[in-house]
């Protein structure tokens, strides 16, 4: 590849990261002016800012949604935002806080270090020790830990699956470590329209060709936040990719939770979704995944969507079961041919 064309594509990328920012930092600003958004409106409370490290990033933070009445504990939802690893906040996804909490549930909404300036695996490390701050202060701030659900959208929910990892098998990592120590395991987990394979993003071409400019955001994914392949040790990105964690069907050291995963028909990421449904399943793990016909990327997020709604409904519907009676898992192990 040529100097000039290699800068072309590096251009159109930082042009294109500037109108998503822009774009949906827009609407979730725009959003917030509408009546409807106050919080209080929907009888919630958001508690902002608190700091689950304390180093000065304002990434380092979290937001709190409950609901403004409450009777004994809630259970609890630590949501991880999308944005390619590289954009957005918990800022701009307010609305997944606010649908939560007024479903009943205390949210904690996460923000966490981005690529390019924080690679794999920064964001990992953060929401571990997110969770490490929830599993610590969660009661205080009326939450039942034997009710937790991880839950995220596109980056966020490879972030979720990838936490999920580190509270259920023994990793090498010292923040999975600290992650596995606070014994804290969710219920359920919700990664929607997710990257589970954040490499080798030429695969998602053999099945459907897509459009250069999704390929060109894909391959940004994979350089911006992993970076060159041969950097890493064998195993090293795992929780980059850690749909390859049940793809080897490796043993867990603690029971994996229910899965819910839903996405849209038209999304790229539809095979990623396919192959998580597969894997957890031949390892005897419940996993609930639904397909939405005609729907793109993030399509649930347009809440006043017909189809949005109705994957709402169905996710909070399948959280209720899992949280309210939890499955013995059946877990399979069959070693790979």
């Amino acid at each position: 590849m040529s100097f000039l064309h290699r800068a072309r594509k590096r251009l159109r990328r930082q042009t294109n990261a500037i109108i998503g920012e822009g774009f949906f930092g827009g609407l979730a600003r725009l959003g917030r002016l509408h009546p409807l958004s106050n919080p209080a409106k929907h009888g919630v409370e958001v508690i902002r800012d608190l700091a689950y490290l304390h180093t000065g990033n304002p990434r380092h933070r979290l937001d709190i949604y409950r609901p403004s009445k409450r009777s004994g504990s809630a259970p609890i939802v630590v949501y991880m935002h999308g944005g390619g690893f590289n954009l957005l906040s918990k800022n701009t996804h307010w609305l997944m806080g606010l649908a939560f909490a007024r479903a009943g549930y205390l949210v904690f909404n996460v923000d966490y270090r981005l690529a390019p300036d924080h690679p794999y695996p920064a964001a990992v490390s953060d929401v571990c020790a997110a969770l490490e701050w929830v599993s610590e202060h969660a009661e205080a701030y009326g939450g039942d830990l034997s009710r937790l659900v991880f839950a995220g959208e596109s980056a966020g929910g490879n972030l979720a699956t990838a936490l999920t990892i580190c509270c259920c098998y023994r990793r090498p990592e010292a923040f999975a470590q600290r992650a596995f120590a606070t014994g804290v395991v969710p219920t359920a987990v919700a990664p929607a329209c997710a990257p589970l394979q954040v490499t080798n993003p030429a695969r998602l071409n053999r099945k459907r060709k897509l459009p250069r400019w999704v390929n060109e955001i894909l391959e940004g994914m994979n350089e911006l936040y992993v970076g060159a392949l041969h950097q890493h040790a064998p195993g090293e990105l795992d929780l980059a990719d850690p749909l390859h964690v049940f793809e080897r069907r490796e043993r867990p050291d603690r029971a994996l939770p229910a899965f819910f995963v839903p996405i849209g028909t038209r999304d790229p990421l539809l095979d990623d979704t396919r192959r998580l449904d597969r894997a957890l399943k031949a390892m005897g793990v419940e996993c609930e995944a639904r397909y939405y016909e005609g729907e793109l990327h993030a399509f649930h997020a347009l809440v006043w969507r017909r189809q949005a709604r109705r994957c709402w409904r169905e996710q909070l519907s399948f959280l209720a079961r899992a949280l309210q009676h939890p499955r013995e898992p059946r877990h399979e192990f069959v070693a790979q041919a």
